[in-house]
């Protein structure tokens, strides 16, 4: 039998920074806050007060949210030092449509206004995590490649040791089209991703990152550890969009599963390279960030794949927190009231609008007869999954999204 609304309502509590943290032991150094859809500014509302007031109070430093990595350098560089503009910044930092956000605007606003006047080393970076792909493709590997080897070449005696000219670098990739082929998506046959400039090419960007870490003390002392920094994401980006293409040829049945694999795990090296830097908070689709194996309908096909957050949460352990976000309407959607008898439904009938959530304690209240998972009308929401609240840190609630 389900808990009354009386007994769930008793494990809740408001959603602010000091709650949030006293879910955890001590405070994670990779805090993620997952969302259940996509392009819903009542959500990204949600997530900037939360995360303002994380970074205010609780020494965060670093935002990462679900973005192109290498366009999140542009916004990054206008947060902390005021590089260019706002609208640029909204206009060439974001991919996915998410400069066209309202949301995302003020949260770069804000954090370009909390930097001014800060030293340095105090100062708030704001970046993207996700790789330079997109669901209709991925982006030709030049820009990661030719900054990598740009870096290398200039400050390394190159002398011997650079596996290949720029020149070179500019044949074997040749134009950008061949790697941005839309129907590659769905056709393998026309991906260039296991052409022989393909596989030389993916050769000399691991010999270009073996590089970048073998003369690790020479090129820091040289650079500056924000440049080798830098360097190192553009090698994780051209390695990891190699690997991509090599798996959009693929006519395997395993060719939209690798891809998944594959995309999250560019996800996670970059969280974790953020998180080597110091406490990041990150923001993405609950699928990216939980714990448990993701899962999605694609194709007719169900797809099962490590996302990002697995695979950080086996790499930092305690370190690593998650906050699942769940919501009760869509209604610009068809997403109306959850059923009653569904953990969406039994947090609805309650009377805030939104509130956090312990969900190990919500688990055990429901004890071994968890709640069927709700079932969505619109394919862009992914209701909660009861079976993984014993694995979630912390679940946010929002009861219903209005439309941006």
């Amino acid at each position: 039998m389900a808990p009354d609304t009386a007994r769930i309502a008793h494990l809740t509590h408001a959603l602010d920074a000091s709650a949030v943290l006293e879910l955890f032991p001590s405070r994670p150094r990779l805090l993620a806050l997952g969302e259940p859809t996509h392009g819903e500014d009542t959500l990204l509302d949600v997530r900037n007060e939360l995360f303002r007031h994380l970074v205010e109070q609780e020494g965060y430093r670093t935002i990462a949210i679900e973005s192109d990595c290498l366009a999140g350098l542009r916004v990054d560089a206008y947060v902390t030092s005021g590089t260019g503009t706002l609208d640029e910044a909204m206009a060439h930092g974001f991919s996915h449509g998410l400069g066209a956000s309202a949301a995302n605007r003020e949260l770069v606003r804000w954090a370009r206004e909390f930097n001014v006047n800060r030293p340095t080393s105090d100062r708030l970076h704001l970046t993207g995590f996700d790789g330079p792909l997109e669901i209709t493709g991925a982006a030709s590997p030049r820009q990661a490649l030719t900054a990598l080897h740009t870096f290398l070449t200039a400050w390394l005696d190159a002398d011997g040791l650079l596996p290949c000219t720029a020149a070179t670098l500019d044949h074997l990739l040749g134009p950008d089209d061949r790697w941005t082929e839309p129907a590659a998506m769905t056709d393998p046959s026309r991906s260039f991703g296991r052409s022989p400039e393909a596989a030389e090419l993916h050769l000399l960007a691991a010999d270009l990152v073996s590089l970048l870490d073998e003369r690790a003390p020479h090129l820091i002392a040289a650079a500056g550890r924000e440049a080798w920094d830098r360097a190192r994401l553009h090698g994780r980006a051209a390695t990891g969009l190699l690997r991509y293409h090599f798996w959009m040829a693929d006519s395997s049945p395993a060719r939209l599963t690798r891809l998944l694999g594959v995309r999250d795990r560019m996800m996670a090296e970059n969280l974790l390279a953020l998180a080597a830097r110091g406490p990041v908070l990150a923001f993405a689709h609950n699928s990216h960030l939980q714990r448990e194996r993701s899962s999605m309908r694609m194709g007719g096909e169900r797809l099962e794949w490590w996302g990002a957050g697995s695979i950080v949460s086996a790499r930092l352990g305690a370190e690593y927190g998650f906050l699942a976000t769940a919501l009760g309407t869509i209604r610009h959607q068809g997403v109306e009231a959850p059923p009653p008898d569904t953990v969406e439904g039994l947090l609805y009938a309650l009377p805030e609008d939104r509130f956090l959530v312990d969900p190990r304690a919500l688990a055990a209240a429901l004890g071994d007869a968890l709640p069927a998972p709700r079932v969505s009308p619109w394919f862009g929401y992914f209701g909660l999954d009861p079976a993984h609240l014993a694995e979630t840190d912390g679940l946010v609630f929002v009861k219903d999204l209005t439309q941006s």
